[in-house]
């Protein structure tokens, strides 16, 4: 059963990322930079399934990961018909197993296994009314074993708030195009994320804040060597929103 508080912070979830006229509309010409009809995409840290529709949208099949259990019963009630999305209620990490999930049940979306993550954003304004009140014991997958059993993607989001290096770091090969959430509070974990990929072969990199609501445009004219990006990266002041890096394998370049 769901606390009253964890039912708040679903509705304020999808007021936020449903309740916006067109919003879904621009995140699927978005992700249409990298993503064609009949694609395999991964959305690890499904939340409420709107980056999911996004990506079904645009024809492509769908594996979303999710490990909150009130999350997860929302995207089986929207999403479980749906034949372009296949739902997994797992969290994503370096190893199989469990985990000690720490949620926020009045803001759900900054629920994570990172605690060394939490701590380091609980030193911003931004991040002053959050609480992390409750943890859930959930089962941990890695990305190998996704691949292993669904394919390998042509795009993976990654968005588990603090925890995106070790969901890299249960990762063998390179994907051909991949993003990754930044904290500028916690922008250690970013860097890091960016030195991985570049174990698994050459990326190239580019990036896009979250402002007001959501932006919905790559903010490099060009893309960035991963030195650039680290530069980019350092410089950003620790109060400023979060936002995504995306990485393009160099490898796989020529199936874009």
């Amino acid at each position: 059963m769901s606390s009253f508080s964890q039912q708040v912070g679903i509705l304020r979830s999808l007021l936020m990322y449903y309740g916006i006229p067109f919003r879904i509309r621009q995140l699927s010409r978005f992700y249409s930079l990298f993503v064609q009809p009949g694609d395999l995409c991964f959305d690890i840290g499904a939340h409420v399934g709107n980056h999911l529709l996004a990506l079904s949208r645009l024809g492509a099949h769908v594996v979303g990961i999710e490990p909150q259990p009130q999350c997860m019963q929302l995207l089986k009630r929207w999403y479980g018909d749906n034949s372009q999305i296949t739902l997994v209620e797992q969290a994503v990490g370096v190893v199989s197993g469990t985990q000690d999930l720490l949620v926020s049940r009045r803001t759900p979306t900054v629920t994570t296994l990172s605690r060394d993550w939490m701590q380091a954003v609980q030193q911003v304004d931004s991040f002053a009314h959050v609480r992390w009140d409750t943890t859930v014991s959930v089962s941990v997958t890695t990305l190998d074993n996704l691949i292993t059993q669904y394919g390998k993607p042509a795009f993976c989001k990654i968005d588990v708030e603090g925890n995106e290096l070790e969901v890299l770091r249960g990762l063998s090969q390179p994907i051909r195009a991949l993003s990754f959430e930044y904290t500028p509070s916690a922008i250690n974990i970013a860097l890091a994320c960016i030195q991985q990929l570049n174990h698994l072969g050459p990326y190239e990199f580019n990036w896009k804040p979250a402002k007001f609501g959501e932006s919905y445009r790559l903010q490099s004219a060009n893309w960035l060597n991963s030195d650039e990006m680290i530069t980019q990266l350092k410089s950003l002041p620790v109060n400023v929103n979060s936002g995504d890096v995306y990485a393009r394998s160099l490898l796989t370049l020529d199936t874009l």
